[in-house]
């Protein structure tokens, strides 16, 4: 990986994305994670042809590719936005998303704001910064040491506070909402002792955490997603606080909740299928 690193410095953005695409086309169709993906497609998409799911898991192989240049550079991408000119550059935000960062910002209160690892998803907390929102991130540390010790320290200048998902995390992250600080965790991925929510008509195993901090502090929880547009541009949209379920006690119901994100989630990948993480396991055989 730390090659992988130093060579998309050397070559630079461009040529970087140019060479990890075609890097991608050929390797990926090669690798396990290819077959994944492959069968997680057709069970979500039954009534596509083969060529659509083709389609589908050719582009998801180039967004994955795109990602990881734009991690290298992230620094650079953080650099570039202008919250003076938000609909210009490679990075664009709506103007409704704009006002929402900043009511977040100054209510003194907590909120969640769930993600999905669609298109380019690290750089929605980086814009938030940008805007002085206070966030707390779990994060997964690399297999790597050294590599993710390197890769924590850049985040942590551009993203606000990581908190590392232990034993320990959950403690950290309350305190942090007690404080008006605004949680932000990325809900797609298969956690083996989650709840079993469906989603794409299957059940899968999710991190409840989104809805279990949101019925404690009983605050407004958002959704955020990031679209890779046809020219690279990435857009980014903050929706308006959703409207969770309750249960008979008035308090949120997190498992009703948990459906009813991971339903916004689906329809965003339904939206733009090529952009989203297919090749992670997210249901179990």
């Amino acid at each position: 990986m730390r090659a992988l690193i130093r060579l998309a410095v050397r070559l630079g953005p461009e040529r970087s994305e140019n060479l990890f695409v075609a890097f991608g086309r050929f390797i990926g169709p090669l690798t396990p994670e290819h077959r994944t993906a492959a069968r997680n497609i057709a069970a979500a998409f039954p009534d596509k042809s083969a060529a659509e799911r083709r389609r589908i898991l050719s582009g998801c192989w180039r967004n994955f590719a795109r990602v990881i240049v734009e991690f290298v550079f992230l620094d650079r991408l953080a650099a570039e936005y202008d919250p003076e000119h938000p609909t210009e550059g490679k990075v664009t935000i709506t103007p409704e998303t704009i006002d929402r960062f900043g009511k977040l910002r100054d209510d003194g209160k907590p909120a969640v704001i769930f993600a999905a690892h669609l298109a380019n998803y690290e750089i929605l907390a980086v814009v938030a910064a940008k805007y002085g929102l206070e966030m707390i991130l779990p994060f997964r540390a690399l297999a790597n040491v050294a590599l993710s010790g390197d890769v924590l320290e850049r985040r942590r200048a551009l993203m606000g506070r990581l908190v590392e998902n232990d034993r320990g995390a959950a403690f950290e992250i309350a305190a942090g909402m007690e404080r008006g600080e605004h949680l932000g965790t990325l809900v797609d991925q298969r956690l083996r002792r989650g709840l079993s929510v469906p989603f794409f008509g299957r059940p899968a195993k999710t991190n409840p955490m989104a809805a279990k901090f949101a019925r404690q502090f009983d605050c407004p929880v958002h959704g955020a997603r990031t679209v890779r547009y046809p020219d690279g541009r990435l857009h980014l949209e903050l929706t308006p606080a959703i409207d969770m379920p309750r249960d008979g006690d008035g308090l949120i119901d997190v498992a009703a909740a948990m459906a009813r994100i991971n339903q916004i989630v689906e329809g965003w990948v339904r939206e733009h299928p090529e952009q989203w993480f297919w090749l992670h396991n997210r249901w179990k055989r």
